[in-house]
Protein backbone atom coordinates (compact mmCIF):
# COMPACT_ATOMS: atom_id res chain seq x y z
CA UNK A 1 0.00 0.00 0.00
CA UNK A 2 1.38 3.63 -0.66
CA UNK A 3 0.30 6.76 0.53
CA UNK A 4 0.91 10.15 -2.05
CA UNK A 5 2.40 12.99 -1.02
CA UNK A 6 2.47 16.33 -2.06
CA UNK A 7 4.61 19.09 -2.06
CA UNK A 8 5.09 22.27 -3.47
CA UNK A 9 8.38 23.32 -4.78
CA UNK A 10 9.47 26.99 -5.51
CA UNK A 11 11.78 26.16 -8.76
CA UNK A 12 13.27 23.59 -10.53
CA UNK A 13 16.44 23.47 -9.06
CA UNK A 14 14.85 22.75 -5.71
CA UNK A 15 12.48 19.90 -7.64
CA UNK A 16 16.05 18.40 -8.86
CA UNK A 17 17.17 18.50 -5.04
CA UNK A 18 14.42 16.89 -3.49
CA UNK A 19 13.85 14.45 -6.45
CA UNK A 20 17.78 13.36 -5.71
CA UNK A 21 16.68 13.00 -1.94
CA UNK A 22 14.04 10.59 -2.57
CA UNK A 23 16.00 8.80 -4.97
CA UNK A 24 19.04 8.15 -2.22
CA UNK A 25 16.13 6.95 0.39
CA UNK A 26 15.18 4.32 -2.76
CA UNK A 27 11.71 5.62 -3.62
CA UNK A 28 11.98 4.86 -7.31
CA UNK A 29 11.70 7.11 -9.88
CA UNK A 30 8.61 6.39 -11.58
CA UNK A 31 6.98 7.04 -8.38
CA UNK A 32 7.79 10.60 -8.56
CA UNK A 33 5.56 13.35 -10.54
CA UNK A 34 5.94 16.76 -11.07
CA UNK A 35 3.73 19.87 -12.49
CA UNK A 36 4.34 22.73 -13.51
CA UNK A 37 3.00 26.01 -15.47
CA UNK A 38 6.09 25.55 -18.27
CA UNK A 39 7.41 22.59 -19.75
CA UNK A 40 9.98 20.48 -17.34
CA UNK A 41 13.67 20.02 -18.13
CA UNK A 42 14.01 16.08 -19.23
CA UNK A 43 15.37 14.98 -16.16
CA UNK A 44 12.47 15.30 -14.25
CA UNK A 45 9.30 13.00 -14.47
CA UNK A 46 5.98 14.80 -15.57
CA UNK A 47 2.79 13.94 -14.10
CA UNK A 48 1.05 12.08 -16.72
CA UNK A 49 -2.51 12.01 -18.30
CA UNK A 50 -3.78 9.91 -15.51
CA UNK A 51 -2.47 12.26 -12.78
CA UNK A 52 -3.96 15.43 -15.06
CA UNK A 53 -7.00 14.24 -15.72
CA UNK A 54 -9.94 12.90 -14.04
CA UNK A 55 -10.12 9.66 -16.00
CA UNK A 56 -9.94 6.93 -13.31
CA UNK A 57 -12.29 9.33 -10.89
CA UNK A 58 -14.74 9.46 -13.82
CA UNK A 59 -14.60 5.63 -14.81
CA UNK A 60 -15.78 4.67 -11.51
CA UNK A 61 -18.57 6.71 -11.36
CA UNK A 62 -19.46 5.62 -14.65
CA UNK A 63 -19.15 1.99 -14.24
CA UNK A 64 -21.17 2.38 -10.73
CA UNK A 65 -24.11 4.10 -12.34
CA UNK A 66 -23.49 1.94 -15.53
CA UNK A 67 -23.87 -1.38 -13.55
CA UNK A 68 -26.92 -0.29 -11.86
CA UNK A 69 -28.87 1.07 -14.96
CA UNK A 70 -27.68 -2.32 -16.76
CA UNK A 71 -28.90 -4.35 -14.06
CA UNK A 72 -32.19 -2.47 -14.49
CA UNK A 73 -32.57 -2.94 -17.77
CA UNK A 74 -32.14 -6.48 -17.70
CA UNK A 75 -34.76 -6.54 -14.91
CA UNK A 76 -36.98 -4.93 -17.19
CA UNK A 77 -35.83 -7.38 -20.18
CA UNK A 78 -36.70 -10.25 -18.19
CA UNK A 79 -40.56 -9.12 -16.83
CA UNK A 80 -41.63 -8.30 -20.32
CA UNK A 81 -40.08 -10.93 -21.88
CA UNK A 82 -40.22 -14.09 -21.07
CA UNK A 83 -36.61 -15.82 -21.84
CA UNK A 84 -35.31 -19.04 -20.89
CA UNK A 85 -32.05 -17.76 -18.53
CA UNK A 86 -33.16 -15.12 -17.00
CA UNK A 87 -30.03 -15.33 -15.19
CA UNK A 88 -27.33 -14.94 -18.01
CA UNK A 89 -29.50 -11.52 -19.09
CA UNK A 90 -29.94 -9.80 -15.98
CA UNK A 91 -25.73 -10.74 -15.78
CA UNK A 92 -25.29 -9.43 -19.39
CA UNK A 93 -26.84 -6.66 -18.94
CA UNK A 94 -25.15 -5.29 -15.58
CA UNK A 95 -21.91 -5.70 -17.28
CA UNK A 96 -22.38 -4.04 -20.09
CA UNK A 97 -24.06 -1.52 -18.66
CA UNK A 98 -20.61 -1.29 -16.37
CA UNK A 99 -18.30 -1.78 -18.98
CA UNK A 100 -20.01 1.79 -21.23
CA UNK A 101 -20.69 3.67 -18.51
CA UNK A 102 -16.80 3.45 -17.29
CA UNK A 103 -15.88 3.58 -21.24
CA UNK A 104 -18.60 6.76 -22.03
CA UNK A 105 -17.39 8.34 -18.39
CA UNK A 106 -13.99 8.26 -18.69
CA UNK A 107 -13.73 9.58 -22.20
CA UNK A 108 -15.82 12.70 -20.70
CA UNK A 109 -13.71 12.93 -17.60
CA UNK A 110 -10.80 12.79 -19.73
CA UNK A 111 -11.42 16.44 -20.61
CA UNK A 112 -11.80 17.71 -17.48
CA UNK A 113 -9.13 18.38 -14.97
CA UNK A 114 -8.10 16.31 -11.69
CA UNK A 115 -10.15 17.36 -8.85
CA UNK A 116 -7.48 16.08 -6.68
CA UNK A 117 -5.11 18.90 -8.12
CA UNK A 118 -7.32 21.79 -8.33
CA UNK A 119 -6.42 23.24 -5.18
CA UNK A 120 -2.32 23.21 -6.71
CA UNK A 121 -3.36 25.35 -9.55
CA UNK A 122 -2.95 28.90 -8.30
CA UNK A 123 0.08 28.29 -6.81
CA UNK A 124 1.49 26.16 -9.96
CA UNK A 125 0.11 29.21 -12.28
CA UNK A 126 2.60 31.33 -9.71
CA UNK A 127 5.71 29.17 -11.36
CA UNK A 128 5.33 27.09 -8.29
CA UNK A 129 6.65 23.13 -8.98
CA UNK A 130 3.85 20.61 -7.38
CA UNK A 131 5.69 17.36 -6.51
CA UNK A 132 3.40 14.13 -6.30
CA UNK A 133 5.68 11.16 -4.72
CA UNK A 134 3.81 7.79 -3.93
CA UNK A 135 5.27 6.39 -0.75
CA UNK A 136 5.30 3.01 1.11
CA UNK A 137 3.06 3.49 4.03
CA UNK A 138 5.49 2.09 6.23
CA UNK A 139 8.06 4.34 5.01
CA UNK A 140 6.07 8.02 5.05
CA UNK A 141 7.14 9.04 8.52
CA UNK A 142 10.71 9.13 8.13
CA UNK A 143 10.58 10.37 4.25
CA UNK A 144 8.34 13.15 5.56
CA UNK A 145 10.79 14.13 8.13
CA UNK A 146 13.97 13.59 5.85
CA UNK A 147 12.74 16.08 3.31
CA UNK A 148 11.79 18.32 5.81
CA UNK A 149 15.06 18.56 7.38
CA UNK A 150 17.06 18.47 4.25
CA UNK A 151 14.72 20.96 2.13
CA UNK A 152 12.91 23.89 4.35
CA UNK A 153 11.56 25.49 1.09
CA UNK A 154 9.22 22.55 0.40
CA UNK A 155 6.06 23.17 1.25
CA UNK A 156 4.23 19.80 2.59
CA UNK A 157 0.76 20.07 0.85
CA UNK A 158 -1.20 17.03 2.38
CA UNK A 159 -1.33 13.15 1.89
CA UNK A 160 -3.79 10.79 0.27
CA UNK A 161 -3.81 7.30 1.68
CA UNK A 162 -5.92 5.97 -0.89
CA UNK A 163 -3.95 6.13 -4.08
CA UNK A 164 -5.81 4.32 -6.93
CA UNK A 165 -3.41 1.26 -8.08
CA UNK A 166 -2.44 3.45 -11.70
CA UNK A 167 -1.03 5.43 -12.25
Amino acid sequence: MRHRLYYLLPDIDSARRALDDLLLQRIEVRHVHFLSRGPLPEDLPEANFLHKTDVVHGAQNGMIVGAILGMCLGFLVIYYFDLASQALVATTATLVGLLFGGWAASMVAAAIPSTRLTAFFPEIEKGRVLMIADIPAHRVKAIEARLAERHPELNFRGEEPNIPAFP
